[in-house]
């Protein structure tokens, strides 16, 4: 049976050495690096042991050890049965005493020995497992729509995708970070009064009436905040505001869509993808499109994002192809990536973005496109089907 490991740490020499280190021992696999040791990192540590429940985590605390103490309780707090090795170039009894206080099982010695790092991968072995499933439901998942172009209709699907969540139930927020498009407003027919510059300027006191308040709810019942509709208004909503808003989000709402528009070196996107459960990468059939979600898909894996966060959504799909278009073995085969999800075109996808309505909100018109649809967000939510009903 092989050990999964996270590693977190802003050093990337220590990371480098915990990878090295593993090698020598032959049943563990380090399956996530966190690189950013901030104070929303128990989201991506809780969405990471949903896909390997019975992961350790080694926590660097050589960086900023005040600080660190406050995010591994923060760690321990979503998560008590998770098992820590801290770390720390200080190994007096107090640090050690703190970070045991703060909730590390073990503690490691800066700079790390290999027979060291080996007897504590081993202390981690014989220790009782989490259940698996845990961690299920602790807080919302966060579904982020990231287009290879424009054109591809990641807004389109995001709106949507929010919408069904939203008919069966679910609380959800849907949230637009493409500034410049700023195409969630208009495919729902609504004008914010608030945007996310008020989000940002309010942080600090954000609480959940509030920000009910300050943002925009669809008739189909989610809440939907964006940037200004004006290209001329001028605002401030940086990638730390992020953080803050993201924790709020998360632990309020069982779910939270993002239609990232398709700029994937922005700062705000990109904290935007660290916390998302599932990063819906969408693409068409034509060349340019299956070019740039190589480059997208090469840029997320240097950055550490892993193929299991990534999935591969084809808008528009066509089972015919022509000479322009690619079918889904030359997709898959050029991606090296299974492609998760077809959803074909129809005409009621233009009608229901020229009506600034949803097309899953008219199933009749929809027709076959809202039952593939459906099938779309029961195949990504893991929805069962013996439990599923018709929304």
């Amino acid at each position: 049976m092989s050990l999964s490991i996270l590693v977190a740490s802003s050093d990337e020499h220590f990371r480098e050495t915990v990878r090295d280190s593993m090698a020598n021992v032959p049943n563990a696999r380090l399956i996530a690096e966190y690189t950013e040791v901030a104070s929303n990192l128990y989201i991506r540590v809780l969405q990471d042991l949903e896909r390997h429940p019975d992961a350790g985590l080694i926590f660097d605390l050589a960086s900023d050890a005040e600080n660190g103490f406050k995010i591994l309780e923060k760690i321990k707090q979503a998560v008590p049965d998770l098992y820590v090795i801290a770390s720390n170039y200080h190994a007096e009894g107090e640090t050690v005493i703190a970070a045991l206080r703060a909730g590390a099982n073990d503690f490691l010695t800066q700079p790390l020995r290999r027979l060291e790092f080996k007897d504590a991968i081993a202390r981690f072995e014989r220790a009782p497992k989490r259940e698996h499933g845990s961690t299920q439901s602790r807080l919302g998942k966060v579904w982020t729509f990231l287009g290879v172009k424009g054109g591809v209709g990641a807004t389109t699907l995001a709106v949507n995708f929010t919408s069904v969540l939203a008919q069966r139930k679910h609380s959800a927020v849907l949230l637009d970070l493409d500034w410049t498009a700023s195409d969630c407003a208009s495919q729902l027919g609504i004008q914010p009064q608030y945007t996310l510059i008020e989000v940002g300027e309010n942080l600090e006191r954000m609480d959940q009436a509030l920000f009910e308040g300050y943002v925009s709810r669809d008739p189909v019942g989610f809440f939907m905040v964006g940037p200004p509709e004006s290209l001329e208004t001028q605002g401030y909503f940086s990638e730390p505001m992020f953080r803050d808003f993201s924790n709020f989000l998360v632990e309020k709402y069982e779910h939270i869509v993002i239609d990232a528009g398709r700029s994937i070196q922005n700062e705000v996107i990109f904290g935007a993808l660290q916390v998302s459960s599932s990063i819906m990468l969408v693409m068409t059939q034509d060349f340019p499109a299956i070019r740039n979600a190589q480059r997208y898909l090469s840029y997320l894996m240097r950055l550490g994002f892993s193929q299991d966060q990534i999935r591969i959504v084809v808008n528009q799909y066509q089972k015919k192809t022509a000479p322009h278009i690619a079918s889904l073995d030359q997709i898959q085969q050029t991606l090296n990536q299974p492609v998760f999800f077809g959803v074909p075109p129809s005409p009621a996808i233009p009608a229901a973005i020229n009506r600034a309505r949803p097309f899953v909100v008219d199933r009749q018109a929809a027709g076959e496109l809202d039952a593939t649809f459906r099938r779309f967000v029961d195949k990504a939510t893991g929805r069962q089907k013996d439990s599923a009903k018709s929304a």
